[in-house]
């Protein structure tokens, strides 16, 4: 005899299938008291609707690393907190292509340059327009890039520059933002997802589970990026880092990280769901998210929190027909 609880779910998913969108203030009781395996069964029916079946991936590397003066709670590139990592300036053009070449050998999607600090300095954002001209006519993947906090002209430039994507995560829900960082705002990165989407990029936004917040707040940081029409959601979770004031919390457990990966896609079915930092707490290194909802991964050869290399994704993804 079908459950109250399964009658629901599979009616939810059906209705989402057909048109319906989650807002604020619905009645999601049916994904909150849901079993997580069921959850993410319907989520997974999703995600084939929505995304299909190919896994879509991304790749990154540390243009510039450390000495941030941002003072996220979370994070090991911080000058706030006291985590020992390596500090260098931007790269080498010629260092970045050749892992970006290297990646795209080996069958990513989209190659994106990551750099510390709220925002390039002058001179480092014209460097970083010249690599991505240069890249853009080197590489036949699509470019991303993720350099903090950027005027409209900037992302404009960006996006000339051959740039496609923009990624800049808002972390958590609005009312939790302030617990973990306080040197910018929650509404400081809302208005510049808005600038990039006005020059035409497509955003990448989503944020950290597992640094004390509910399951309350990550539906409502769920929602948020849902109203933003962001194209794709990074779902990361918290390693906790020694030297940053989240070292001592908790690692979240399997079961609950599905339960908000399987949200996530509910809320955001037209979405990429991409798996992040902390797969590696995931059964199968993601195995089992790739069966509940997620659709993307972040991937690299260089990644020290994912616990997996390109070609093993690739080789893992290939074995589950998602490739």
């Amino acid at each position: 005899m079908i459950t109250t609880s399964t009658e629901k779910l599979n009616t939810l998913t059906e209705e989402i299938i057909s048109g319906r969108r989650l807002k604020k203030n619905d009645d999601i009781s049916a994904l909150t008291e849901a079993p997580t395996d069921l959850l993410s069964s319907c989520a997974d029916r999703l995600r084939a609707h929505f995304s299909g079946d190919r896994v879509d991936l991304c790749s990154i590397i540390s243009g510039k690393n450390g000495h941030c003066g941002e003072n996220c709670r979370f994070c090991a590139q911080s000058a706030h907190n006291h985590t020992g990592c390596e500090v260098y300036g931007l790269m080498d053009y010629e260092d970045i292509l050749e892992t970006a070449l290297s990646n795209e050998k080996e069958g990513v999607d989209r190659f994106a340059i990551v750099i510390s600090g709220k925002s390039p300095s002058d001179e480092d954002f014209e460097k970083i327009i010249s690599m991505y001209e240069k890249l853009h006519a080197k590489l036949k993947i699509s470019l991303c890039a993720s350099l903090g906090f950027l005027t409209s002209e900037q992302f404009t430039r960006l996006h000339n520059a051959g740039v496609t994507s923009y990624h800049n995560n808002i972390e958590t829900s609005e009312n939790y933002f302030d617990k973990i960082c306080t040197s910018h705002t929650f509404k400081d990165k809302i208005e510049n997802i808005k600038r990039a989407q006005a020059a035409g990029l497509s955003v990448c936004s989503g944020g950290i589970i597992g640094m004390g917040e509910t399951m309350e707040d990550r539906i409502d940081m769920a929602y948020t990026l849902s109203e933003l029409g962001i194209a794709s959601v990074p779902i990361n979770t918290l390693i906790p880092i020694p030297g940053t004031p989240l070292e001592n919390l908790p690692v979240l457990t399997p079961n609950e990280i599905l339960r908000t990966i399987a949200i996530f896609r509910f809320i955001c079915p037209e979405s990429n769901i991409r798996l992040g930092a902390g797969r590696k707490l995931i059964p199968g290194n993601g195995k089992t998210a790739f069966l509940g909802g997620a659709s993307a991964t972040i991937t690299g050869n260089m990644l020290t929190t994912s616990g997996s290399t390109i070609s093993s994704d690739i080789r893992m993804l290939s074995e589950m027909g998602r490739l």
